[in-house]
């Protein structure tokens, strides 16, 4: 499909910089494809709050979480370079070894192979030594690949040490990451360290909703998928065929697939919280509908054409223009019905991306 068929007008303002606090307190835009909308930009809709969660959905339905946990990959290094300085900031991307990151590196052009990175909190030379690091390989678009002096669980122990939360670029073009967004930038349910991006819909849930959500009889289900650098990068391709997704590695235990079909033979829905949970399970799912045990790497990319197998419901945040997301969200409730809600949501003034407001998609019938 042509890319520019996912454009829309998204002012600059709309781009949240800021949680909403309480967390629960974000708005909500529940929407349902209208019969025809896949063809015109139509859609029924309703203004509701993220605290109205368990009232729109029925007792025996099960909510899918992503309950990876995002390290502190976004660092700032001094190159060292013979006697010359530069400063230049790092996101770790993906793991490569025990002592091996690969990264996009901002300016990489101030990087050759060989070079020395140190990393710490400030430039003072007292914390240089924190962490040290070789630029074993240079690649294109900015990536590098690091090589650590540390190794295994005491590197980890240094980049959670110097290491701030890797905000979208979005954000982090306007505003530096700072203490507070280690704990905003992280869901309540976080458990399992891996991500380098958050799995943002998860952002909008208190232990408060949670409990709220188990009295209502809605029951909560885990999955894993350790979110990648991926989920940020533009589709610059001009047709949706030439674009690459990036892989990311995910797990779907026994137990939570077994739990999960057993929630579809009630008669109960599935509700993906995010698009990891959604692709995740997309990924596992067999073309019956039934969910799998699964373990490894997906690259699925979900555009409009694609049949659902498993996920009647999707809860997800706003997403920019000729995102993969958006595409993943037009797949689910039609062109047309997301059209029609981006419309409101921008005239109402929801606001947009890993910070934003929330959506309630219901998928479209068939």
């Amino acid at each position: 499909m042509r890319t520019d068929l996912f454009d829309f007008e998204l002012p600059d303002s709309a781009i949240a910089l800021y949680p909403a606090e309480p967390r629960d307190t974000a708005r909500l835009l529940v929407v349902h494809p209208v019969q025809g909308s896949c063809a015109r930009d139509d859609a029924d809709l309703a203004d509701r709050s993220v605290r109205d969660l368990p009232s729109l959905l029925r007792p025996g339905d099960a909510l899918v979480f992503n309950d990876t946990k995002v390290i502190p990959a976004a660092l700032t290094g001094v190159r060292i370079r013979g006697e010359t300085r530069a400063k230049v900031d790092f996101n770790l991307t993906k793991r490569t070894g025990e002592n091996s990151w690969r990264a996009f590196a901002r300016p990489a052009k101030r990087l050759e192979s060989g070079d020395r990175v140190h990393f710490g909190h400030s430039q003072d030379s007292c914390m240089l030594g924190a962490l040290d690091a070789t630029v074993s390989a240079k690649g294109e678009a900015g990536e590098v690949e690091l090589a650590f002096d540390l190794t295994g669980a005491a590197l980890d122990e240094a980049v959670k040490a110097v290491g701030l939360m890797p905000l979208p670029p979005y954000i982090a073009l306007k505003r530096e990451s700072d203490v507070r967004d280690r704990e905003s930038y992280q869901t309540v349910y976080a458990s399992k360290e891996g991500a380098v991006a958050a799995p943002t819909a998860g952002l909008h849930f208190t232990p408060e909703l949670l409990a709220a959500l188990d009295a209502r009889g809605i029951s909560r289900h885990f999955v894993t998928l350790h979110v990648g650098p991926g989920t940020f990068l533009p589709v610059k391709a001009d047709d949706t065929d030439a674009h690459v997704m990036h892989s990311e590695w995910g797990e779907v235990s026994p137990e939570t697939a077994s739990a999960l079909n057993d929630v579809k033979a009630r008669g109960g829905r599935i509700v993906a919280v995010g698009t990891t949970s959604l692709r995740l399970l997309e990924s596992a799912a067999k073309d019956d509908g039934a969910i799998a045990p699964w373990s490894g790497e997906t690259a699925i990319f979900i555009t409009p054409g694609y049949r659902f197998k498993a996920i009647d419901i999707l809860m997800t945040n706003f997403h920019l223009p000729r995102s993969t997301l958006f595409m993943l969200v037009s797949a689910f409730a039609g062109l047309g019905t997301m059209r029609a809600a981006y419309g409101h949501a921008i005239r109402s003034g929801y606001r947009f991306y890993s910070y934003g407001d929330a959506s309630l998609l219901f998928r479209t019938p068939g």
